[in-house]
């Protein structure tokens, strides 16, 4: 990818999994379906992109944890601390955009949460074109 932007969720410096903290200080482990990072290389513009995607006839409770997730990761900063000289931080936050998609299969839409700056911004409804 240019800019040196990668598609994943692990970064796995020194085989760590990176990790965020919620408001009630517990450490949650970053699972996302797919992110868009620059691993590293872009200071406090690294991180970009989170997604979490999920079938409508999933447990409500997997879209609700996804959707506290996507909240935490694109809040600035969990405590406005960031480091500059390319130590990855521990919990990782400052994500510019989260995206919580939910398909609905048999009747073939998709509905789409946007996340900035730790809130939902808007939400989407979309029909998924049948050829």
């Amino acid at each position: 990818m240019s800019q040196g932007f990668q598609a994943n969720y692990n970064r796995k410096q020194g085989q760590k999994i990176k990790t965020i903290i919620d408001d009630d200080l517990k450490i949650i482990k970053i699972t996302c379906d797919l992110i868009l990072h620059s691993r590293g290389k872009l200071g406090e513009h690294d991180n970009l992109i989170a997604i979490e995607m999920k079938k409508k006839e999933r447990p409500k409770s997997e879209g609700v944890s996804d959707r506290q997730r996507l909240i935490l990761m694109t809040r600035r900063s969990f405590d406005q601390i960031w480091s500059w000289d390319g130590t990855p931080p521990e919990h990782v936050c400052g994500y510019k955009l989260g995206y919580f998609i939910e398909f609905d299969v048999i009747n073939m839409k998709c509905k789409v949460t946007e996340f900035i700056n730790g809130s939902k911004s808007k939400k989407m409804s979309y029909e998924i074109p049948i050829p």
